[in-house]
């Protein structure tokens, strides 16, 4: 996955919630996964959103404690704005606590979403 630059929503520190760079299930509105969790920003009529969904989804059924959780950015602005998501579909890897530890914007490549999971389990 093409790493983002840092800048709005980089990991910061604090406790919880988006602007201490950590995401739990009140925040993404799903229960995350127990290893890492991949969560996607999407958008009704982007047509790589559709794409990403299915990478990431394989992705998850691959490996054991890992979610996939989409969320609509139209429905989200609040948590778009903290952490400064500017496209979709952009891609966030959380660690078992919920830290950010991979962001990438645009349709990633499958082999980029394993190798950015080793940096979260």
């Amino acid at each position: 996955m093409r790493a983002e630059a840092g800048g709005p929503g980089a990991v910061g520190p604090g406790t919880d919630g988006p602007a201490a760079g950590r995401l739990g299930a009140a925040e993404l509105g799903a229960e995350p996964g127990e290893r890492a969790s991949l969560v996607q920003f999407s958008s009704a009529f982007c047509q790589p959103c559709r794409a990403t969904r299915r990478i990431l989804a394989e992705v998850a059924g691959m490996v054991d404690g890992v979610a996939h959780i989409e969320i609509d950015a139209e429905d989200r602005l609040d948590l778009v704005r903290a952490l400064g998501i500017e496209k979709t579909p952009t891609v966030l890897v959380l660690d078992a606590a919920g830290r950010i530890v991979r962001r990438a914007a645009g349709m990633p490549r499958k082999a980029d979403v394993i190798a950015a999971l080793g940096a979260a389990v």
